[in-house]
């Protein structure tokens, strides 16, 4: 296939733009459950993830969850996302 023959994209994706941290999902995927939440700090607590208010290491986040014990993934994120809240994450030249 030559140069030539080859399409545009069907949507412009602009520039790449650093967005610092990791998203909360693919941190979570690494982890298998149920998990405690001090088993959760112990593997992943240095993490930085992605939050709307800029990056934030999950150890830090971690202190601010209640629950001590996760029976899935989505239970966790849930969690979590009430500490960080949700919404537009903040690029690096913002």
């Amino acid at each position: 296939m030559s140069d030539e023959d080859e399409e545009e994209p069907a949507v412009t994706l602009g520039d790449r733009t650093p967005v610092e941290g990791a998203p909360l999902a693919r941190v979570t995927s690494r982890l298998t459950w149920p998990k405690e939440k001090s088993e959760v700090d112990r593997l992943e607590g240095d993490s930085t993830i992605r939050t709307p208010d800029g990056p934030r290491e999950l150890s830090a986040v971690l202190e601010e969850v209640d629950e001590t014990y996760f029976q899935r993934r989505q239970e966790f994120e849930t969690h979590v996302r009430e500490v960080i809240g949700t919404g537009p994450i903040p690029t690096a030249d913002e």
